[in-house]
């Protein structure tokens, strides 16, 4: 199996490297990550300049690797033009939780659309980041133990996968979708000129059988997801409304 592995915390994040070390035990891997952090970047390409690829600074044993002056979802166009017979897509694993609401701006999870949109398989992996680097090492067993069921799933385009700091077992899970206050808090920097912080603190609990719940309380959850957006009760009802004044005929 041939396995791309980015992410959009960069090229120097310790969380590719620790992807990087147990894909490596489910097949060939490729590792190309932006050069600089790319989180929240969302699902933007660069279509205004070129983009460029390098070798690591950074050594992955026994895997190329390389840099490149763009997104995620650029490097994995990149990589899979870079290496034929890319099978499946690896992002991750990101520092911070991709839960929810935010999937809409994750890097790490528009690395995995990219690939389903190619036409392969895309995995993106996240786990909570704090004033400490989470502890990759002891994450090691679950992220292998979740890979390796995962890696089977042929049919399975996108998923979605949260680690909490201390799994206590697995939970396939649906998106939390929750309202947020989206405040805009202004302060001063040292300098004296004024800069803001977007807030994204919500305001309703996590249902049972969501991404976030299961995190919550201390499960790795699985969301399975579709590029399809649409909202198919809507539609339905909508398509069968008068609300433009069309008149059946008959």
């Amino acid at each position: 199996m041939r396995i791309l592995v980015t992410n959009d915390d960069g090229i120097y994040s310790p969380g590719i490297a620790s992807l990087a070390k147990i894909a490596s035990r489910f097949g060939e891997v490729l590792v190309v990550a932006p050069d600089v952090e790319q989180s929240s970047m969302g699902h933007a390409i660069t279509a205004s300049r070129p983009l460029f690829y390098k070798k690591s600074p950074i050594t992955f044993e026994g895997m190329e690797a390389y840099r490149v002056n763009g997104t995620p979802a650029d490097c994995v166009a990149l990589g899979t033009h870079m290496w034929t017979d890319i099978e499946v897509v690896l992002s991750g694993i990101n520092m911070g939780l991709n839960l929810g609401n935010s999937m809409w701006h994750s890097g790490t999870l528009a690395a995995a659309k990219q690939a389903a949109l190619l036409g392969l398989r895309g995995i993106a992996l996240s786990t909570p980041a704090g004033k400490t680097e989470p502890d990759f090492e002891s994450l090691e067993p679950y992220v292998e133990r979740t890979l390796s069921k995962l890696l089977e799933l042929k049919d399975s385009l996108l998923l979605n996968v949260n680690f909490p700091r201390l799994p206590r077992g697995i939970k396939f899970t649906r998106q939390s979708v929750r309202f947020y206050d989206g405040k805009i808090v202004p302060g001063i920097d040292p300098m004296g000129r004024k800069h803001y912080w977007f807030t994204v603190i919500p305001l309703e609990p996590a249902e049972e059988g969501t991404d976030r719940w299961a995190v919550e309380n201390e499960y790795v959850s699985i969301t399975p997801l579709r590029l399809d957006l649409t909202d198919e009760a809507q539609l339905e009802m909508l398509a069968g409304s008068k609300m433009f004044g069309e008149k059946t005929t008959g």
